[in-house]
């Protein structure tokens, strides 16, 4: 099977919000076997919108289509529905208790707006909407199923994976289709492709496509088989030949990200953690509390920007500051003792650098950033240059500085 990702809204045209609906359908569609083989935006135009239909449904087993089902002027999906598939809109019953039951809990009163969202194509079955106010739709004919769900990313996604992918998953037949992705950190996308070496030897058919970001590379293993068993026996032996390459700058995998890993490990071995930022500016605490549970191994945070601040909330002496400057291995290990010692924590980590765009010099240029690590056998420090870009540097510190409390408890550094 084969579908076509449709996304309607003049916003998504002009960059105003980001189109996230399209990754998540894709790869949610690529994990049960059916390919995306198609995307389109489309803007807020029926003549538009009614041409992408006719063209997706005409090549398409499945078409997803996201946005313009809301209550206002612009929201013209439901009218684009009604004109290609040749029916009129009626009243659905039990979208209109869901939406007057919504508005109630919200204490809103009722709407000529809030009526207009319990109509829906005479043709269609409805996909319930949990958290709001717009329906899905669902048109099959012949063997072909066209979806139709809010562009709202969160009800977008509860939906789908909801009610479309259990919907679809037992319409797959033929060659099972299998992904996984490994993610990791501190390697750059040539660098870990010339550890792999051969990877024609190394997949023996599959395929593994390589996807940097600031964060890291991820490594998308995509295996066909005849069978689930099949499948699942290639991409393991794939990871397992890719493990024992590159294992040490692995993290996770698929949407695990760094600070899950990192405090799952705090976690087994009863470890609490404190952090002294500087130029990071609260962004690796900030990762750190995003987890559940983090209070059973997160101490403290601190922010120390200004040399005051080190030496007041740190201990860092002033001395040492002038000596070697704030942005330093002598300073940032300080940093770390003095965050640990402070929180009466099992480790103290701490960065310091130069975020820019200005404050570089020849000897510390933009980018430059210190990672400081402190435990009960001591401390360390790693130099780190990350080119420009002020988000992009601190994001990456904050990844490496994670990476760098992992790479420790594992006694791989």
């Amino acid at each position: 099977m084969n579908a076509h990702i449709i996304t309607i809204g003049d916003e998504l045209l002009i960059g105003q919000v980001i189109n996230t609906n399209q990754a998540h359908i894709g790869e949610r569609l690529g994990a049960i076997g059916i390919d995306a083989v198609e995307m389109t935006t489309v803007g807020d135009d029926i003549d538009a919108v009614l041409r992408t239909f006719e063209r997706a449904w005409k090549t398409s087993d499945v078409v997803v289509v996201t946005g313009g089902l809301g209550p206002t002027h612009d929201d013209i999906t439901r009218e684009g529905i009604c004109r290609f598939f040749q029916t009129d809109l009626v009243s659905d019953p039990d979208v209109r208790r869901h939406v007057a039951a919504l508005m109630a809990r919200r204490n809103l009163p009722w709407t000529e707006a809030a009526e207009n969202q319990a109509m829906v194509p005479r043709v269609a079955v409805v996909i319930p909407n949990p958290v709001g106010t717009a329906p899905g739709l669902r048109i099959s004919r012949e063997g072909r199923h066209f979806f139709v769900l809010p562009g709202v990313p969160y009800e977008m996604t509860g939906m789908f994976n909801g009610s479309v992918v259990p919907f679809l998953s037992p319409l797959v037949q033929g060659a099972v289709i299998r992904h996984r992705t490994l993610r990791t950190t501190g390697i750059p996308e040539s660098f870990l492709a010339q550890h792999l070496g051969d990877i024609d030897t190394l997949l023996e058919g599959a395929k593994l496509a390589f996807l940097p970001s600031a964060a890291g590379v991820r490594m998308r293993i995509t295996v066909h088989a005849d069978s689930p068993a099949d499948a699942d026996r290639a991409v393991n032996e794939i990871e397992a030949r890719i493990r024992s390459k590159v294992s040490k700058y692995i993290f996770g995998v698929e949407d695990e990200e760094l600070e899950d890993v990192v405090g799952r490990m705090l976690s087994v071995r009863k470890l609490t953690i404190a952090v002294a930022e500087s130029c990071t500016g609260g962004l690796i605490a900030h990762r750190i509390t995003n987890v559940s549970g983090a209070s059973a191994y997160f101490e403290r945070g601190v922010v120390a920007y200004s040399n005051a601040s080190k030496t007041e909330l740190l201990g860092v002496p002033p001395d040492l500051i002038a000596a070697h400057g704030a942005v330093s291995k002598e300073v940032v290990e300080a940093m770390a003792l003095g965050v640990r010692q402070m929180a009466r924590a099992d480790i103290g980590l701490a960065t310091t650098g130069i975020a820019g765009p200005t404050g570089g010099s020849a000897e510390k240029p933009v980018g430059l950033v210190w990672i400081g690590f402190a435990d009960a056998s001591g401390s360390l420090a790693l130099r780190f240059t990350y080119g420009e870009g002020r988000t992009r540097i601190k994001e990456r510190a904050a990844q490496s500085a994670l990476d760098l409390v992992r790479r420790r408890l594992m006694e791989i550094l």
